[in-house]
């Protein structure tokens, strides 16, 4: 009895073998094999290639010639180069035309961004609350613009503007008045390309906001007008609130665009008049592939790239508390 008794308590003791790990642990994790490894490296190959051929090695390679004066010479023998440091830095802040350029984008920046969030949260609100079935068709006409290339809606544009010929002139003369030179004027050149940004742009943002106006839930609005709020407090008090991701990130998409800008000045006024519209992403181009400054134009292109940076942490930052 005794020795039945003293073997009892080793019969229950748990296992301590692979079985009993498998049982406290609920099974066995498995690690992936070397052949999925092997199929999953297979198939990012492509990409990992096509990056580091057409992006990581370019950026690289900025970097690097942003040190030198790699210039005309230098394009057959690339190892001629000579390394000036920082000298192609410190140059930018003597460059008057870069400071222009630098002056006339954050100009572009500062007007184009707030107008183009504005007015595609204002036509997102529209289009969700009273166009009913007409929704599909008005949301495509308002993004069109988006997909169109800029070189023709920039061309088009030219057209409108133009003081002889164009659209606005014709309507002007028809009212017995002469139409100003909209890209000829230093006053009225870069408001005529934000006004055009903002019209191809703001598809985008309407697109952004509907889709997070679609996603706010109905019974959270039923429930503030049950309240007896208003159609502007419902506004201020719920659907901007919770539009604030949407908004951070129209914001950012849209500031890193504009930062960019390029094609319209490029097409519409070359810079003109008396680089009134010269932007640093122009300036950067004619300095690179115009004059052959390839080390000088690398380093305005990190500068601008940390300036983007800059900007976009800012903006993630003072944002970043609402949008939990």
């Amino acid at each position: 009895m005794s020795s039945v008794t003293a073997a009892a308590p080793r019969a229950a003791a748990p296992s301590r073998g692979p079985a009993g790990r498998a049982g406290r642990g609920g099974g066995a994790r498995r690690r992936p094999s070397g052949r999925r490894n092997a199929a999953g490296w297979l198939f990012a190959t492509p990409f990992l290639a096509i990056f580091t051929t057409f992006m990581a090695f370019p950026i690289a390679a900025t970097l690097l010639m942003s040190f030198t004066d790699f210039g005309l010479t230098q394009v057959t023998n690339p190892l001629s180069a000579r390394f000036v440091g920082f000298d192609n830095y410190l140059r930018l802040f003597e460059d008057q035309k870069f400071r222009k350029a630098l002056f006339n984008t954050g100009y572009f920046v500062v007007l184009g961004v707030p107008l183009t969030v504005f007015c595609g949260l204002v036509i997102a609100v529209l289009l969700n609350n009273g166009i009913g079935r007409a929704r599909t068709f008005f949301r495509a006409g308002f993004y069109t613009p988006v997909v169109t290339s800029i070189v023709a809606v920039a061309i088009v544009w030219r057209f409108v503007l133009d003081p002889a010929d164009g659209l606005i002139a014709g309507l002007a003369a028809e009212l017995g008045r002469t139409a100003p030179d909209f890209l000829g004027s230093e006053t009225l050149a870069m408001p005529s390309l934000i006004a055009m940004a903002v019209w191809r742009n703001l598809g985008t943002a309407m697109v952004l906001f509907l889709a997070g106006l679609q996603a706010i839930p109905a019974d959270v609005r039923e429930a503030a007008r049950l309240d007896g709020a208003g159609i502007w407090h419902e506004f201020r008090s719920i659907t901007v609130p919770l539009l604030r991701p949407t908004m951070l990130y129209a914001l950012v998409i849209t500031t890193i665009g504009y930062l960019n800008v390029f094609e319209e000045p490029f097409v519409m006024t070359q810079g003109g008049p008396s680089d009134s519209t010269l932007t640093v992403s122009l300036h950067m181009y004619r300095e690179g592939f115009g004059f052959f400054h390839m080390g000088y134009a690398s380093a305005m292109a990190y500068v601008l790239f940390l300036v983007i940076a800059a900007i976009t942490v800012l903006q993630l930052r003072l944002l970043k508390d609402n949008t939990k």
